[in-house]
């Protein structure tokens, strides 16, 4: 039986680290993850975190122009019902919230 499993984060790297996981340690295909902004804005998140971020010496200034709209809506499609729990492990590793499944 085909769901969908959604859940939204705060910045771009949580989402970024959840699908990462989802490929490389679970077997989930790509094509089978979606990544939108939550909202109508584009968006990197709610809060400024990796690549948006300041870093140790001698890294560029930290930016200020980070779209910060809203969340990041991560969706993953699954025809293994059996994959789910591994899915929902991964979304509460990276601290995702509004955790759905249709």
């Amino acid at each position: 039986m085909a769901t969908t499993l959604t859940a939204q984060f705060e910045t771009r790297r949580e989402a970024e680290m959840t699908i990462e996981r989802l490929v490389q340690e679970h077997g989930i295909e790509r094509t089978d993850i979606f990544v939108v902004a939550a909202g109508q804005e584009n968006t990197a998140g709610e809060e400024t975190a990796g690549s948006d971020a300041k870093t140790a010496e001698p890294s560029e200034e930290a930016r200020h122009d980070a779209a910060l709209n809203g969340a990041i809506e991560v969706s993953v499609d699954l025809e293994d019902d059996a994959k789910a729990s591994l899915i929902r492990e991964a979304f509460a590793e990276f601290s995702a919230h509004d955790v759905e499944q249709d």
